[in-house]
Formats: C-alpha cells, structure tokens, sequence
C-alpha cells in the first residue's frame, strides 16, 4: 500500500483532490481534510512512541 502513495506524484494529488471536490463538495473537503490530518498526526504520535519504547528496551536490560 505504501509503495502505491509513494509513486503518486502531483498530477495524481491534483486528481484525487479533484475527485474528493466532487465527490465531497468544497463544504465538506475542510472537515475531512482536518479529520485526516489528525487522524494522521495521532498515526505518527503513535509510531514514535512504539519506536522510542523499542529502542529504550535494550538500554534498560544493559543497565
């Protein structure tokens, strides 16, 4: 899934935009894009917090 988001490129962010415009209409495209965002902020917060407990492991059995 990773690999397909990576090859997108701005014509296809033009595209998708595009199509979530109609699909959605410019009211609604605000509020999802901010659902998205956070959705994807907590997603981050989330990875770097498993990361940071994995690498803390090793250094807490050393000591």
């Amino acid at each position: 899934m990773f690999l397909v988001l990576q090859n997108i490129g701005i014509p296809g962010l033009i595209l998708i935009l595009i199509l979530a415009l109609i699909i959605f209409g410019p009211k609604k495209l605000p509020e999802i894009g901010r659902a998205f965002g956070q959705t994807l902020r907590e997603f981050k917060k989330s990875a770097r917090d498993l990361t940071s407990d994995v690498d803390e492991e090793p250094k807490k059995k050393i000591n």
